[in-house]
């Protein structure tokens, strides 16, 4: 696929996006929900080489090539891996998925009720690798943990700040300015957010594009103006703690929102599984996620 392709099938495929991205300090957790003992590695390459064997078992399975999937966010070391003796961006297009990576390296510490991302020193290099690759975009999380408006106006500000310096480097940046399910307060915020958002996609030069991954709003369509601004290539949702069935329950309520799930896509699959158990596993799961992201 070449980035014409890749960009009308972000625009328009009908199905979602797998979040592979943990990166070390999610690692150990995930490798553990899979069956994987953290006695049963040693230091991080030994980790990586973990993850990388579960995200390989995944992308090579025959559920995750159904049409179903129509990207994949990926981690740095995931990226310059291989899967089945090529390039993991090459063996995820040569399967109809267009790979995007996290490029953010952490979360600064709470202030005005959110967490920042941390300084991305090492984001012109990782820019240039993933355009080597032939990556198509980028994601990158910050997270909102209250209603405070300079908060959420300085999250949503960085989140676009970086964004511009990824679409000059020829990738499409997917802003994520995550909201906590558990905020109490998550309501009111989601509507500061919404506002901050739409002030700085109208102020993006003629042509550009962004894509958005937010958490399933409280309010059923309250992203809807974003989803149809010109300037938003797709927006996705994060399953953002719930369930399979609950993330596919709310998300089914948000037409034009389609998912971009980790937990939610690899809760139920295991180490020890046969392959006809993992391909049983997460093919029972694309199913669920995809019918939610096409529903309305």
């Amino acid at each position: 696929m070449n980035t014409e392709q890749m960009t009308a099938k972000i625009a328009e495929g009908q199905g979602f996006i797998a979040a592979l991205d943990q990166s070390g300090g999610s690692t150990p957790k995930a490798l553990r929900g899979y069956g994987v003992e953290d006695s049963e590695w040693s230091g991080d390459e030994e980790m990586f080489g973990q993850i990388h064997q579960m995200r390989s078992r995944v992308i090579t399975s025959t559920c995750f090539s159904s049409g179903k999937v129509i990207g994949a966010i990926l981690f740095e070391k995931t990226m310059d891996g291989e899967v089945d003796g090529k390039s993991t961006a090459d063996a995820l297009k040569e399967r109809g998925i267009v790979p995007f990576i996290k490029v953010d390296q952490g979360l600064a510490d709470e202030e005005n009720g959110v967490q920042l991302m941390k300084p991305l020193d090492k984001l012109p290099a990782l820019l240039e690798k993933s355009v080597g690759y032939g990556m198509f975009g980028t994601k990158m999380r910050s997270v909102i943990k209250s209603a405070n408006p300079e908060g959420i106006a300085a999250i949503v500000a960085q989140q676009f700040e970086v964004g511009a310096q990824i679409a000059d480097a020829g990738l499409m940046p997917m802003l994520e300015p995550e909201y906590d399910i558990t905020a109490e307060d998550r309501e009111e915020g989601e509507d500061i957010l919404l506002a901050e958002i739409m002030k700085h996609l109208d102020a993006l030069p003629e042509g550009r594009k962004v894509m958005l991954k937010l958490s399933i709003p409280v309010k059923p369509g309250h992203y809807t103006p974003a989803i149809e601004h010109p300037s938003v290539l797709r927006v996705v949702a994060l399953s953002g703690g719930y369930s399979t069935d609950d993330a596919c329950k709310h998300l089914a309520k948000n037409p034009g929102m389609i998912a971009s799930f980790s937990r939610g896509l690899l809760q139920d699959l295991r180490k020890g599984q046969s392959d006809e158990e993992f391909n049983g596993a997460l093919g029972k799961a694309i199913d669920q996620i995809a019918a939610a992201s096409v529903a309305g």
